[in-house]
């Protein structure tokens, strides 16, 4: 997946934004967002020494609390122009759990356990945090609501963007052919190798299920080095060396958005693969887990 074109912010923050969104006047007057990536920060422990900070903006444990911190405040910062806009964030557990979010919210202790969280209150930033799941912005650029969704592959499977959609709908009346979506940076389906078990579970819940897979032989630099360690006492060719299966799971949100009514020139992907461009992307696979945090915000202006 080719790696995307970023805009630097003027504080040195470096973003991903949706070109077709900026392109509307009507929806740019009143709309916040944007798509962190690595660029810019004060973040210092998943760099090198002699790299410049970057931008984890989780509250991880290998991070000092106060970096990330900062690291928020640029990010409000460079998307609203206001470092002192209140970003609300989620304790995110892989759910369908959708919350009505409002300012209030950024002054909690602690923030509140959901999934996705949709808002039509102006004056500060949903926020969903990832390291290779999807995050799937919506924004009805009729009656100004946002809404910013969660979508690693379990919380696909229970429909966060299509339930998130349809709590639109109940709570604020928004109409689905009203509605603008951007999917942002996540694992692609060229890095996102997946157990059968992943397969059965969107199968079951799916008709289109098994076209969100394609096999592949995935390289292993091991079995490469080392081909000798890998032979068997089967003749040749009947080794139990299967293709791996690979996910798309930024097609399968696509699909939730497409079933809940959103149009499909309605829909933008923006992004790369999080594992392939880890210079521009945090990724918890391509690190074996030690990674910082990106977050997609969506807001209204105050």
């Amino acid at each position: 997946m080719a790696a995307p074109t970023l805009t630097l912010a003027r504080n040195g923050v470096g973003l991903l934004q949706v070109a077709a969104w900026g392109e509307r006047k009507a929806v740019s007057k009143w709309l916040w967002h944007g798509f962190s990536t690595r660029r810019g920060g004060r973040s210092r422990v998943y760099c090198g020494e002699d790299a410049p900070g970057e931008m984890n903006l989780g509250f991880t444990d290998a991070d000092d609390r106060e970096a990330v911190a900062q690291n928020r405040r640029l990010l409000a910062e460079a998307v609203t122009g206001d470092a002192a806009t209140p970003i609300v964030a989620l304790r995110q557990f892989h759910s369908n759990l959708v919350i009505v979010a409002s300012a209030a919210d950024a002054e909690r202790g602690r923030p509140r356990k959901a999934d996705g969280a949709i808002s039509a209150e102006p004056g500060f930033l949903i926020a969903i945090q990832t390291a290779d799941c999807i995050p799937v912005l919506v924004a009805d650029r009729k009656r100004r609501v946002v809404a910013g969704f969660h979508a690693g592959w379990r919380g696909t499977v229970k429909r966060i963007v299509e339930l998130g959609v349809g709590r639109m709908r109940m709570e604020f009346g928004s109409r689905p052919g009203d509605l603008i979506a951007a999917i942002g940076p996540g694992v692609g389906q060229c890095c996102y190798a997946v157990g059968e078990e992943v397969v059965s579970e969107f199968e079951s819940q799916f008709s289109y299920g098994r076209e969100l897979f394609r096999e592949a032989f995935d390289s292993d630099p091991v079995r490469k080095k080392y081909p000798m360690l890998f032979l068997t006492q089967r003749a040749p060719g009947h080794s139990p060396i299967e293709p791996a299966l690979h996910l798309n799971l930024i097609e399968a949100n696509r699909r939730q958005l497409l079933d809940a009514g959103v149009k499909a020139s309605a829909i933008s992907v923006t992004g790369g693969c999080t594992s392939c461009h880890t210079d521009l992307f945090f990724s918890h696979r391509a690190s074996q887990g030690h990674a910082g945090r990106m977050m997609s915000v969506i807001g209204i202006r105050g």
